[in-house]
């Protein structure tokens, strides 16, 4: 059975396909127009133009803003300007919002002051305060003098909060109602609307000084009597809020450990200024695991994979040069025992296993590790009692493992020497990996560091170099 997600990417990969298959066949019939000649070829090649045109018009309309800004990012860029220039204005602010920050500044580089003002004029205040850091200084204050003084304020409340927390992150589209009127009075308050805003699954109460009260939910205020009055059905106990200064991570995790949907956000006088909703919540956890995804590649932000060289160079070259002096060090250790491997050539063949082993061990403790810190599980307190269960992971890993490859290695070079010196390298090298793989995250957070940030490329470089000493290490020792 074809699952919703699968049929979601099926449906995207045949818009793209479609938008590339169009793309394809105009400019191939305009090259095939252009390079006849025939009567009144300038008018047929008017004619197919605007033929081809018309359908990738017509495509377009139909995509949804998500879904173009998708196809946006998998265009190569001429392809991507091109069919950007074919958007609806009116798509233009919400496409926006939905591409990566990289392809935003690629799509905002070819439009004029007016075209941007127009597109942000089209968002809500939380959408346009998203939108704020990457549009140019002067259009910014034109958009915010065309706003009325409440949506002005909303604005800047929400630029005024960090990146992270929840203030950045909320939405001020929400219903509140008093809890001293009766359903019926909420039902008739309801109907006035062309819409609710979405994602509502409950109404705050609040009274006169727009304090928080309790909720009311939407099945609550269906399936009770219209004459009862609010605060004999409301929750006033329990109930989820957030501070604008909470961590967005922490409001993530409580979304998901409590099946939320919207939840009120209040100031310190528990006033409702705003809410927030499980939309927001899945472009935070979306945005985080592909920042955590680059982090952990030592990538230092999100690359348009269709971006100049030069762009991608500079993005990568940070940790590719720290991998290279790493990989410098390991060349070193395996240059100060070119004699024992001239001895014994069978080393030569067998230390990529141990380095090779211990990396992906390390990868694998490094990434419950973040993962638990991302979650909130894990505190730099816990690094002794993390430390000791990972190294037991590895003692019972290293002597099952290194006992397998340590009999491979007597059966196939006929010494039973070196097959105990793979098992106890291999033993030592996951010892290493387990250590670094809890170390490493847990003091980048005490240092106020991103746990994830060239973690991948930090414990390779460990795991090669101290694998290397200590195979050829035990080899000289014992074998030797």
């Amino acid at each position: 059975m074809t699952q919703p997600k699968d049929r979601d990417t099926d449906a995207m990969h045949r818009h793209l396909r479609d938008v590339e298959r169009l793309l394809a066949r105009l400019r191939l019939v305009d090259t095939l127009v252009h390079r006849q000649r025939m009567p009144h070829q300038e008018l047929v090649e008017n004619i197919t133009h605007r033929q081809n045109l018309g359908r990738l018009r017509r495509k377009l309309d139909r995509l949804h803003p998500a879904d173009i800004a998708w196809i946006l990012e998998a265009l190569p860029v001429d392809d991507r300007l091109f069919v950007w220039d074919l958007v609806k204005a009116e798509k233009d602010g919400d496409i926006l919002l939905e591409v990566s920050d990289a392809v935003r500044a690629t799509l905002l580089g070819t439009m004029d002051a007016d075209e941007i003002k127009a597109a942000a004029e089209t968002l809500d205040a939380d959408e346009l305060a998203d939108l704020a850091p990457d549009l140019p200084p002067e259009i910014m204050q034109d958009v915010l003098a065309s706003l009325d003084q409440e949506e002005q304020e909303q604005v800047r409340a929400a630029m005024s909060y960090p990146e992270g927390t929840v203030g950045a992150l909320m939405d001020f589209d929400m219903v509140t109602v008093r809890e001293d009127v009766s359903l019926e009075v909420v039902l008739r308050y309801l109907r006035r609307f062309e819409a609710l805003p979405d994602h509502t699954d409950k109404i705050f109460v609040v009274d006169r000084e727009e304090r928080l009260r309790g909720v009311l939910t939407l099945e609550s205020l269906l399936i009770n009597d219209p004459e009862t009055e609010v605060f004999k059905v409301m929750q006033s106990k329990s109930i989820v809020s957030f501070s604008p200064d909470d961590s967005a991570d922490s409001a993530a995790n409580a979304f998901e450990r409590y099946d939320l949907v919207s939840v009120p956000v209040v100031d310190s006088e528990n006033c409702v200024i705003g809410r927030l909703t499980v939309a927001e919540m899945v472009d935070h956890i979306r945005e985080e695991s592909e920042a955590e995804i680059l982090s952990n590649a030592g990538l230092r932000e999100e690359e348009d994979i269709f971006a100049p060289v030069i762009r991608s160079v500079k993005n990568r070259w940070a940790w590719l040069a720290i991998n290279l002096v790493t990989a410098f060090i390991a060349s070193r250790v395996i240059d100060l025992f070119e004699g024992s491997i001239e001895k014994l050539v069978a080393l030569a063949a067998l230390m990529p296993i141990v380095a090779g082993i211990g990396g992906n061990a390390g990868n694998q403790t490094i990434t419950m590790i973040v993962r638990a810190i991302a979650m909130g599980q894990v505190q730099p307190s816990a690094l002794w009692r993390l430390l000791r269960k990972e190294l037991g992971v590895a003692v019972i890993n290293g002597v099952v493992w290194g006992g397998v490859v340590g009999v491979a290695a007597w059966l196939l070079y006929g010494n039973y020497a070196l097959g105990l010196v793979m098992t106890a390298a291999m033993t030592l090298n996951l010892l290493l990996a387990a250590t670094a793989g809890v170390v490493i995250p847990l003091i980048r957070q005490r240092l106020g560091r991103d746990p994830a940030l060239g973690s991948s490329v930090l414990i390779t470089a460990l795991t090669d170099s101290g694998g290397f000493f200590i195979f050829l290490g035990l080899a000289t020792l014992f074998l030797l």
